[in-house]
């Protein structure tokens, strides 16, 4: 099985607000940038429609290791939150609906077509391809807003 690593991020322009999300795939050396940016969205929407746009960009089953500086897309499967989420049908432990349950099946039906590890990368620090994400992130969205300027 192919190897490929998934960095990814996302950001928002006031939280909710004018989002983005940035990823690059890299495949034996080969790099590929993807972004999109959304007029009203959260962060953490973006965080995980970034790992489900680089996973949709697979077109045949590969081992994936996503690095992503967002806790909660990553402890939602590394801490095994999915799963309870599943269990209690998509309540969180206060009765609460799960927020982003969309994405999250969404996600989970991408992860479940290839082998995906989760690796925590500290955001904003000196991890060169997050730094590119949020890069990515933050010009979609300026890209957005100058758009929707004119």
């Amino acid at each position: 099985m192919k190897h490929v690593d998934l960095y990814t991020d996302g950001a928002c322009s006031g939280n909710p607000g004018v989002g983005g999300y940035g990823a690059i795939l890299i495949f034996k050396g080969i790099e590929k940038e993807i972004s999109k940016g959304f007029l009203s969205t959260t962060n953490n929407r973006m965080e995980i429609s970034a790992v489900i746009a680089g996973l949709e960009m697979l077109k045949e089953r590969c081992d994936v290791t996503v690095y992503s500086d967002s806790a909660y897309t990553v402890n939602a499967f590394n801490q095994g939150w999915i799963w309870t989420w599943i269990k209690n049908d998509w309540k969180k432990a206060d009765g609460k609906d799960v927020l982003n349950s969309d994405l999250w099946k969404h996600l989970l039906t991408l992860t479940n077509k290839h082998t995906v590890s989760f690796i925590k990368v500290k955001g904003h620090a000196d991890n060169v391809y997050n730094n590119r994400c949020d890069a990515l992130a933050r010009a979609a969205i300026k890209d957005l807003m100058d758009s929707s300027e004119h």
